[in-house]
């Protein structure tokens, strides 16, 4: 070996390649080769120092600030404990709301389907005229 001081071993246990583009990882500052630099490569215990996510309650849906240095784990806990305005009220907001006019049919839908000649509100299986027995402006159904 004509060059020993040149480059650095990888840092990972399993691994110890002699690398001469050695890469340092910026959470924990130890060396690797390219196949272990990623945080979870390595397993880098200070990766969530570098971790620059916003958690979001899974409560409220409200972002939850984490500084630097700290857990985000512990964060949102604290804040579902003390700050969060979860309301089990507003989870039971129907969406289903559009009753289809077809007498019989119990179907709901989340938007409105409205036969262009009649003016109804029907549901998808219903829609077109001629399945809801449509009276509308007394034109011809199908072109036909």
């Amino acid at each position: 070996m004509e060059l020993p001081w040149l480059g650095q071993h990888c840092s990972e246990r399993a691994c110890r390649q002699l690398d001469f583009l050695p890469l340092k990882c910026d959470a924990c500052g130890e060396v690797f080769c390219k196949d272990h630099i990623r945080y979870s490569d390595h397993k880098c215990s200070s990766a969530y120092k570098k971790n620059v996510q916003v958690p979001v309650c899974p409560l409220c849906n409200a972002p939850v600030p984490v500084q630097k240095g700290e857990v985000p784990d512990v964060v949102v806990g604290a804040h579902m404990d003390k700050d969060c305005k979860y309301n089990p009220a507003q989870q039971k907001q129907r969406i289903f709301t559009n009753k289809c006019l077809k007498p019989g049919c119990k179907r709901k839908e989340m938007m409105k389907v409205v036969c262009e000649q009649c003016g109804g509100n029907f549901c998808i299986k219903h829609r077109h005229p001629l399945d809801h027995d449509c009276k509308g402006n007394n034109r011809p159904i199908s072109k036909a």
